[in-house]
């Protein structure tokens, strides 16, 4: 099994050259997701879940990547739970969240960094409405509405 600090080399390593839609390394974002899991008191297995939530999703690395990677089962059904497929809709992909043991958690540190006014204010103004009404959606889904 790798250890946590290996984990976050594979995702900085798998996020090499990938930017946020604001031009930023993307290593910034799963740090901070990782990071806000730690803070919200988040187990070892959903910090490292953190820092690969993004991976498949993004198509960093397939699935078959992950399926074979040398980590906890629950670290793999957290961030298969939390990439959400091209088409699908927004209430099933909550659910499959809702449904997997740790991967609330994680999304929630996920939304917390997507909706940081800084990374916000840096979109341009429709960008940045769609995302907030998307997120806003998501949170209240999650069952947090702020």
């Amino acid at each position: 099994m790798w250890t946590l600090a290996e984990i976050e080399t594979v995702a900085r390593r798998a996020h090499a050259g990938h930017t946020d839609r604001t031009g930023q390394p993307y290593a910034e974002h799963i740090a901070a997701v990782a990071e806000g899991v730690r803070a919200r008191g988040g187990t070892a297995e959903q910090i490292a879940a953190g820092w690969l939530h993004d991976t498949v999703e993004h198509h960093r690395r397939p699935p078959e990547w992950l399926r074979s990677a040398p980590l906890p089962q629950s670290v793999k059904d957290m961030v298969t739970a939390l990439t959400r497929g091209e088409d699908e809709d927004l209430e099933s992909y909550v659910g499959r969240i809702h449904e997997t043991p740790g991967a609330r958690l994680v999304k929630e540190a996920d939304l917390a960094s997507n909706t940081d006014p800084e990374r916000l204010a840096a979109l341009d103004a429709p960008t940045r409405d769609r995302l907030t009404e998307k997120y806003t959606r998501t949170r209240t889904l999650l069952g947090r509405s702020r």
